[in-house]
């Protein structure tokens, strides 16, 4: 049986549509038991994205942004945020638009990006789902300083860390991004043994 088998949409309200959309939705679900079951859910559709972990073995760093984050200061998180690389697809493929995103971001026209997963975020609530690349950078691929688009109120700063001063990052709560901690972690266990 697909799970398409246990579930029939009842009703979908769109609640809001200003940058992305927000729906509530009514369905009735079977459960492991075989009952059937009412449930309502609130839905965030922003589409979906790519994320990017530039790394460097000879010099064993990799590159990440630090920018501020509307909804982690609302949270209470009083700093910016260091991430990995990001941007949402928009109807553009995922290596394409982690590409323009790296020299939008970070300032590298970078040779090769390689896929290496995929995952839902928060699948619970949003229905984005994020394409993670790596690749390798050196000095020479540097095309300009990055920092993001003003226009699009992106302020972001590059950093070039070592793996082993990121990952303690992750430890002592500097990192604290889902996307980049996976990324990080990915690198810990198949890029830097």
């Amino acid at each position: 049986m697909s799970i398409a088998d246990r579930v029939r949409v009842k009703d979908v309200q769109l609640l809001s549509k200003r940058r992305y959309e927000l729906k509530s939705a009514t369905f009735d679900y079977r459960r492991s038991n075989g009952e059937w079951q009412t449930q309502v859910r609130e839905v965030y559709d922003r589409g979906n994205g790519a994320a990017l972990l530039p790394y460097n073995l000879n010099t064993r760093t990799v590159v990440l942004v630090r920018q501020f984050r509307y909804p982690a200061f609302a949270n209470g998180y009083d700093d910016l945020l260091i991430e990995a690389a990001a941007g949402m697809l928009d109807d553009a493929a995922p290596e394409a638009r982690i590409r323009a995103e790296a020299e939008e971001e970070i300032g590298y026209r970078l040779a090769h990006v390689r896929k290496v997963f995929e995952a839902f975020m928060t699948p619970g609530a949003v229905t984005e789902k994020l394409h993670f690349f790596v690749a390798e950078y050196d000095a020479a691929m540097r095309v300009s300083d990055g920092g993001g688009l003003a226009d699009e109120g992106e302020d972001i700063e590059v950093l070039e860390l070592a793996i082993d001063d990121a990952l303690a990052m992750i430890g002592d709560g500097r990192i604290v991004d889902g996307k980049t901690i996976m990324l990080l972690q990915y690198a810990a266990l198949h890029l830097f043994r």
